[in-house]
C-alpha cells in the first residue's frame, strides 16, 4: 500500500523564494513560507490578486525556479527531476507559438519533443484540434490567429502528452464567453477522468464553477485554503427557494418569522439567471438556425486518448498480443540493386587487373611475300660482298 507521502501530487512546505539583485542583497520576497498540497484526481485553484506569488510558485513546481527555503515534491521527485517532465502538461499565461507553422505543425512538433510516434502524433493532432474547435483552421498559419484561437491551441498542446498533471496560468485569458464554457467544462471532464489539474486565474467565478480545493495569496502568504464549499459558505444567512410567492403570502411569512423567531426577513427578490447561462442560450439558439461564424468552432468531444480505458480493454489487447500469429513464408533475400555507373567502373577496374592474354599468331596470307626475309637477305648479301 502506498504511503501518504507518494498518493500527493505536489507537496511544499515552509515554501520561500527571495529574488536578490547581483549583490545577492534581498530584493523581493515573492513566497514566504507557505504549506499545501495537491491531492491526485483534483481540480486544485490557485487565487490572489498580480504580484501575490502565484506565478512564482509555478515556477518553482515546474522547475525553472530554485526556492530559496523549503521543502517541494512534485509526482514524489524534485521539481527538476527529468522523470517528472514527461508526466506534466504546462498551458503559461501568455501562448507562445511559433506564428508560421500551422496548428497540425505545432501539435506534431511537440508530439516530437515528447517522443511520440508519428501515427500516435497524427491521431492525437486530429483528436485535439477537434476538441478545441480548431479543426477547420488546421492549415492557417498561427500568426493570424486571434488571441483566444492562440489559446485554444495552447491548451491542445498542454495536452498533447497525456499528462496526469495538468498546469493551466490563465487558460480563459483572451477567451469569449463560449470558449471559457467549454474550457471549464473540458476541465471538469479531465478531473473526471483521473487527471490532476492546477489552476491559477484571476477570473474568481471560473474558479469556483471548477475547483475542488483552493489557496487564497496575498503578499506572498497564504490567507485562506480550503474546500469551495467550506471558504464560500455564508454562515449568517439562510436561503430558501420555492415557486413564486404571492405578495400576501410573503407578508404572512414575515409575520411568523418575526413573531416565532424575532428575525426580519432582509429582502425578497426574484431569483435572476446568470449572465452566462443567458449567452450561451442566445448563441445555441443561433446554431440551431445555422448563423455562420468565422471565428472558432464550439469544441468537440474529449479526445479519445485522454479517456480512461473500458473496463477490461487492457485485458483484451493483451490477449490478442499473446495469440500465436501464422507463420509468414520466407522470401527470397533480394538481390541488392546496383548502381549501372558503379557497374562500369568495377567492370572496367576488373579487366585493367587481368593478365594480358597472349596474342594469336596472324595467319599469312597465300601470295603475301616476307619483308623480313628480303631484309636479311639484302643484308646478308652486303656482308659476305
Amino acid at each position: 500500500m502506498a504511503s501518504a507521502e507518494t498518493q500527493k501530487v505536489v507537496e511544499a512546505v515552509g515554501l520561500t523564494k527571495v529574488f536578490s539583485d547581483f549583490w545577492l542583497r534581498a530584493k523581493a520576497l515573492a513566497v514566504d513560507n507557505i504549506d499545501f498540497e495537491i491531492r491526485p484526481h483534483e481540480i486544485f485553484g490557485l487565487l490572489g490578486p498580480n504580484g501575490s506569488g502565484k506565478s512564482t510558485t509555478i515556477k518553482m513546481i515546474l522547475g525553472l525556479l530554485r526556492p530559496t527555503r523549503g521543502r517541494l515534491t512534485v509526482l514524489g521527485h524534485a521539481p527538476d527531476d527529468v522523470q517528472v517532465k514527461q508526466r506534466i502538461g504546462y498551458l503559461p499565461e501568455e501562448s507562445y507559438l511559433y506564428r508560421f507553422l500551422n496548428p497540425l505543425e505545432t501539435l506534431d512538433y511537440y508530439g516530437k519533443l515528447f517522443g511520440l510516434d508519428r501515427g500516435t502524433r497524427k491521431r492525437r493532432c486530429g483528436e485535439l484540434l477537434e476538441m478545441v474547435g480548431l479543426n477547420q483552421v488546421a492549415h492557417r498559419s498561427v500568426g493570424e490567429f486571434s488571441k483566444g484561437m492562440a489559446r485554444r491551441l495552447g491548451l491542445a498542446q498542454a495536452l498533447i502528452n497525456d499528462p496526469d498533471f495538468l498546469i493551466l496560468d490563465e487558460p480563459t485569458s483572451g477567451l469569449d464567453p463560449i470558449g471559457t464554457k467549454q474550457v471549464k467544462d473540458l476541465l471538469v471532464e479531465l478531473g473526471r477522468r483521473g487527471k490532476t489539474i492546477l489552476l491559477s486565474s484571476h477570473l474568481l467565478a471560473d474558479v469556483e464553477d471548477v475547483c475542488h480545493r483552493m489557496v487564497v495569496l496575498y503578499g506572498g502568504r497564504i490567507r485562506a485554503q480550503g474546500t469551495a464549499d467550506t471558504l464560500l459558505q455564508d454562515t449568517q444567512h439562510t436561503l430558501i427557494e420555492t415557486a413564486r410567492l404571492k405578495p400576501e403570502t410573503i407578508e404572512r411569512v414575515r409575520r411568523v418569522l418575526s413573531e416565532s423567531e424575532g428575525i426580519a426577513i432582509d429582502s425578497v427578490q426574484a431569483p435572476r439567471q446568470r449572465l452566462e447561462d443567458l449567452f450561451m442560450k442566445i448563441v445555441e439558439q443561433a446554431r440551431t438556425e445555422q448563423a455562420a461564424t468565422s471565428g472558432a468552432l464550439h469544441g468537440g468531444r474529449v479526445a479519445e486518448f485522454l479517456a480512461a480505458p473500458a473496463e477490461g480493454a487492457n485485458l483484451l489487447a493483451e490477449l490478442a498480443t499473446d495469440a500465436p500469429k501464422p507463420a509468414a513464408p520466407k522470401a527470397e533475400p533480394a538481390k541488392p540493386k546496383v548502381d549501372p555507373m558503379l557497374a562500369d567502373l568495377v567492370g572496367e577496374a576488373k579487366r585493367e587487373s587481368a593478365p594480358a592474354a597472349p596474342k594469336a599468331p596472324v595467319p599469312k596470307q597465300s601470295g603475301s611475300v616476307d619483308r623480313g626475309v628480303i631484309d636479311d637477305l639484302l643484308g646478308g648479301g652486303g656482308d659476305r660482298a
